[in-house]
């Protein structure tokens, strides 16, 4: 058996977001959509699953250094009766703080799938340069 195959894998549940208080006026609930962030020499990705949200209902927002993603779902079921509802529906938010080190004015975002991708490019080093010094 090798390292990996005896390592127990923890799965995170689909669980409500915890708002502090702030209720949703759409009477869905909220959820965190789970995200993966990696890094490259030029900047983080971050990537979400958002299943059930469409482009027109997804907003990335930027203030304060704050990244907040608020995505929409629009329930395909209505009037009917489940038999069976393993998946609860449900908008997503998020928010993350970014540092100084992102070039704020350079963020993207796509999404293809509902997989949600967000490039958070980093600040180009400074430069060397050679300072000409005047007389006064």
């Amino acid at each position: 058996m090798t390292e990996s195959s005896s390592q127990e894998i923890n799965v995170r549940e689909k669980q409500p977001l915890d708002t502090g208080g702030i209720e949703s006026t759409s009477g869905e609930p909220r959820f965190s959509p789970m995200v993966d962030i990696f890094e490259t020499e030029e900047g983080l990705t971050v990537v979400a699953d958002m299943p059930g949200v469409p482009a027109d209902g997804l907003s990335v927002d930027l203030k304060d250094n704050v990244l907040t993603i608020l995505g929409k779902v629009t329930a395909e079921v209505k009037g009917n009766k489940f038999l069976v509802q393993e998946y609860e529906m449900g908008d997503y938010y998020r928010q993350f703080s970014l540092s100084e080190l992102i070039d704020q004015e350079k963020i993207t975002a796509s999404i293809k799938d509902g997989v949600l991708s967000v490039k958070l490019p980093k600040q180009a080093p400074a430069q060397p340069r050679k300072i000409t010094v005047t007389t006064e």
